[in-house]
């Protein structure tokens, strides 16, 4: 469970931080290109990155936690 648990984390954060380097150099990009005013909150860069890492650990741990609960045997046969 500790390892799905951090690989659920670790993952949505990573992609967090991806989404959120897109968002600044589409926000840096429109602001040099046009003569609109933009600004990044450092609180929507936290909130972002908090919100898909609770996002990425629900669907991370939901079906590891479900899984774990069941017989390796049972699992096993129904999948076939």
């Amino acid at each position: 469970m500790l390892q799905c648990v951090i690989e659920a984390s670790v993952m949505s954060a990573v992609g967090g931080i991806i989404g959120v380097l897109l968002a600044v150099a589409v926000t840096v990009t429109v602001g040099k290109l046009t003569s609109v005013p933009t600004s990044i909150p450092l609180f929507a860069i936290m909130m972002s990155l908090g919100v898909s890492t609770l996002v990425g650990l629900f669907f991370g741990v939901y079906p590891a936690r479900k899984a774990a609960k069941l017989d390796p045997i049972e699992a096993l046969r129904f999948e076939v």
